[in-house]
């Protein structure tokens, strides 16, 4: 698929023929002391020459040594904020002479390039794929904007201490389709990217650029980099077998794990915040001060609040333990019976934006320790 060669500079050539193509481009940008996703008009605005460092409850920006563009790991953001938007208008009322007339609200879905898009990242939006468009409840704000996207991914070479899709088997290397595919080496005084596309609209873009074929050498020094963040992650304390992970959380619902992770858990609700597939919503209804016309809006909620499940009479999950037991347990056990896969990419998001630090990888481990013999 990477045949072709990108030099580093000619980067914002690749920027510029996608937003000829009519699309506006979002990527990784420095803001408020992170890298998130915004708006990218040329090269310049990349994060070029900035890592992360990232541990339980703790993220922070600093210099790498050399220029790479896409040099860090998983930010606060993830793609998930422009498919399902974290809140959107439903439908407006307005009171008239004749009643009460009620407007349906359809989005607006631009055509949107996502560029930097990791392989943990394109797993997680194929889950929401089979949440939104693929289950029996279509989300149509979701389907719209989904269709009008062009994602250009990028093997991840940087993994954070936090990072574990080694263990989900997510990453780092790019396995799942998309429009155009990238890999940064820099080897010296060189720095270029490995290119490759694997859609017509992606290969048309690629066919404007001033690429090169790509030399053995320049394939094997970009498979090395992607081999070596697997290897970092393979020998970090994060790996673990998720091969019986649905089995195992059934098998301890009532594991005395829930009662010292609720002991430290604020139900803050920040893990499924940044979480890019947790998917969870809700609807407001509000009205003006002069009763002629209202509003239902949907927005982001999590399970962790205590009015997630309230139903008649309260609550259905009224402590944290329940809440936080609930979360693990749908993420990586139940999700399977729903969806097929697992709800998890193993982006470390949870880990490193949870104030506490708590650390998902350990509440597998303790559970597993816990587990009395059969």
């Amino acid at each position: 698929m990477y045949n072709f060669v990108l030099q580093a500079d000619d980067l914002d050539s690749l920027i510029q023929a996608i937003r000829a193509q009519g699309y506006e481009v979002l990527g990784p940008v420095v803001q408020d002391q992170a890298i998130t996703y915004g708006p990218v008009a040329c090269a310049s605005d990349l994060p070029r020459g900035w890592t992360d460092e990232q541990d339980r409850g703790h993220y922070r920006l600093k210099r790498r040594t050399d220029g790479a563009y896409f040099g860090y790991a998983a930010g606060p953001h993830s793609w998930k904020q422009f498919l399902q938007l974290p809140t959107r208008p439903v439908w407006k009322a307005q009171r008239t002479d004749h009643g009460i007339r009620m407007t349906e609200i359809v989005d607006e879905a631009p055509a949107v390039a996502f560029l930097g898009v990791r392989s943990c990242e394109l797993h997680a939006i194929a889950i929401q794929d089979r949440i939104f468009i693929d289950d029996h409840y279509r989300n149509d704000s979701y389907l719209n904007r989904r269709a009008n996207i062009l994602t250009v991914a990028v093997n991840c070479t940087a993994p954070a201490e936090t990072c574990f899709c080694t263990s989900m088997q997510t990453g780092p290397r790019v396995t799942l389709e998309s429009d155009l595919a990238l890999t940064e080496v820099i080897d010296g005084q060189e720095h270029y990217f490995l290119i490759g596309s694997d859609s017509y609209r992606g290969g048309q873009i690629l066919n404007s650029l001033p690429v090169k074929p790509a030399t053995a050498r320049q394939l094997q020094l970009a498979e090395a980099a992607v081999d070596r963040a697997a290897k970092e992650m393979e020998s970090g304390s994060r790996q673990f077998d998720s091969g019986d992970l649905k089995e195992l959380l059934y098998r301890n619902l009532d594991s005395p794990a829930w009662d010292e992770v609720a002991e430290r858990c604020l139900s803050c609700a920040n893990c499924t915040m940044v979480c890019p597939t947790c998917f969870c919503s809700t609807v407001e209804d509000s009205t003006d001060l002069s009763g002629e016309t209202a509003e239902r809006r949907e927005r982001w909620d999590s399970c962790f609040t205590r009015d997630f499940s309230y139903i008649s009479g309260g609550p259905v999950r009224a402590d944290t333990r329940s809440r936080y037991r609930q979360w693990m347990t749908h993420k990586l056990a139940s999700w399977f019976d729903q969806f097929d896969s697992s709800g998890c990419v193993g982006c470390g998001r949870c880990i490193s934006w949870c104030p506490v630090g708590i650390d998902l990888t350990e509440q597998v481990a303790r559970i597993r320790e816990l587990e009395e013999p059969s």
